[in-house]
């Protein structure tokens, strides 16, 4: 495509619900979609209408109140699924039915127990309905990382044939390496004919760790839609993680990618999800991390000191932190000690931060972090004595 433009579809409502303990009900959902919106991504997958009652009535209502955004709402290559979520989606000013079946032999096998046939007719009778009700009909080819090249292929071909604006191409399972997901890119986009015709999206899962990369190199060989959710939450190991990817594209402008993400969001949006969704975020988490901006290491304190860019790639205030931290441990250095006084209203010579660096290290060497009360302790000693 001759755009450069990476859609950003999240499913933070549909597949990162599906972790356990994270059901949201429709009023949760109709905000956390809100701020979906106004954070820039361009898809919002808001769940999977013929599931539940609750579920159709989360689509209908979110597709009444979205207006710039695309409202998609998934399911199977069934003729009741693809009525009910048209049904549910009718209010959107941006519909979107997202449709599919399994394409692997693996699935195919001992999923459906049919042919790789039955398939392609299941798929392509799929998606020509879902286009009778809709204009715009993604098709999903689960558990694409481990299917036979040459049939995806095939299969693929016959549903953009059926009327599929884009197809999603799952790493279901999280098996492939980056380089084996973006070879699956280029040979379909260099053997499907009508490959011209689609958005080819990518769809990863974080089993191995490598959500985030196989969706860049997915990008990196021509899709140009990345499905994600908000702290990478979702099944099993959890998806691609948005704030991930999209920062990704953003610090690697050699990419010549683009989102339209409003990345100074993405922390409080964050918050917002990990705290509706009851889903902490881990400390080391990548961009939204209570410690993605904290240094403790005094050979890492010392660089961030005189150049913030010597320990960080990403400056807090693009992605809506206040600042970096510098935490003091035992590892600290005297620049980080002498940092952190000057922070508090203490100015001392080089002399007196010798002599106080020395208990400091007393002090961290018998707790785990080093405290502003602590060091006022310490400060006011010596002022004291002097």
């Amino acid at each position: 495509m001759a755009d450069n433009k990476v859609f950003i579809f999240d499913t933070t409502l549909r597949d990162g619900e599906q972790v356990p303990g994270c059901k949201l009900n429709t009023e949760e959902k109709i905000k956390l979609a809100l701020k979906l919106e106004a954070l820039g991504v361009d898809i919002i997958e808001a769940g999977f209408p013929i599931s539940s009652p609750g579920d159709f009535a989360s689509v209908e209502e979110i597709s009444k109140v979205i207006k710039n955004a695309t409202v998609c709402g998934l399911t199977r290559a069934v003729q009741k699924d693809i009525e009910v979520a048209a049904a549910a989606l009718k209010p959107a000013v941006r519909p979107r039915i997202h449709t599919g079946i399994g394409s692997s032999d693996n699935h195919i096998k001992y999923k459906f127990n049919t042919t790789r046939e039955n398939i392609i007719e299941r798929a392509v009778a799929a998606v020509k309905l879902a286009r009778n009700l809709v204009p715009d009909v993604e098709f999903f080819a689960e558990d694409a990382g481990r299917a036979d090249l040459q049939f995806l292929a095939r299969l693929v071909e016959a549903v953009i044939g059926a009327g599929a604006t884009v197809v999603n191409i799952p790493d279901t399972t999280g098996s492939c390496l980056p380089h084996q997901y973006a070879e699956k890119f280029s040979y379909l986009l260099n053997h499907v004919a009508n490959a011209d015709k689609a958005i080819f999206s990518c769809h990863c899962h974080n089993d191995l760790g490598l959500a985030t990369a196989n969706s860049i190199a997915g990008a990196i060989a021509g899709a140009r839609q990345i499905e994600c959710t908000i702290n990478g939450i979702g099944e099993r190991a959890g998806n691609t993680s948005l704030e991930e990817v999209v920062m990704a594209i953003k610090k690697h402008p050699e990419l010549d990618l683009y989102t339209g993400v409003d990345t100074t969001q993405l922390l409080p949006m964050s918050h917002l999800v990990a705290e509706t969704m009851r889903m902490v975020v881990q400390p080391n988490k990548a961009v939204v991390g209570d410690n993605a901006f904290s240094h403790s290491s005094g050979i890492h304190q010392d660089g961030f000191l005189k150049e913030a860019t010597t320990y960080e790639i990403i400056a807090p205030h693009e992605v809506g932190a206040d600042t970096s931290r510098i935490v003091l441990t035992a590892r600290s250095g005297r620049s980080a000690l002498a940092y952190r006084f000057k922070n508090l209203g203490y100015e001392f010579d080089r002399n007196q931060v010798d002599e106080l660096y020395q208990q400091f290290l007393n002090v961290a060497d018998a707790k785990k972090e080093v405290g502003d009360e602590d060091l006022k302790e310490m400060a006011d000693k010596v002022k004291t004595t002097a």
